[in-house]
């Protein structure tokens, strides 16, 4: 039987990389959204600024004028339209105008 050999000393640890951030999924031009999320295959992002609401389900995007609603959340039930959380209540997509 022969003698165990010495181990190798450790090599250095190469540092970590600093985590990336995700690509906004959202036309840059539209700067930043105040209010962003997602629910049950359906994200979403609010601009203020532009009154637009971007909406991407299953990977198509529609693009919505707000109007005077700013929008800070949503409720979405199967099988319905998402309905979004506004100063003025509660409205749902299918009652915003949809814009190219």
């Amino acid at each position: 039987m022969e003698p165990m050999k010495p181990m190798k000393p450790m090599e250095p640890m190469k540092p970590m990389e600093p985590m990336k951030g995700s690509e906004p999924w959202w036309p840059q031009e539209l700067g930043q959204p105040s209010t962003t999320g997602s629910q049950n295959g359906m994200r979403y992002a609010f601009f203020p600024d532009a009154h637009r609401l971007l909406v991407e389900t299953d990977g198509k995007l529609t693009t919505y004028d707000s109007g005077d609603h700013r929008i800070s959340g949503v409720q979405q039930s199967n099988g319905s339209a998402p309905r979004f959380s506004s100063q003025n209540g509660d409205v749902s997509v299918d009652d915003l105008k949809v814009v190219g």
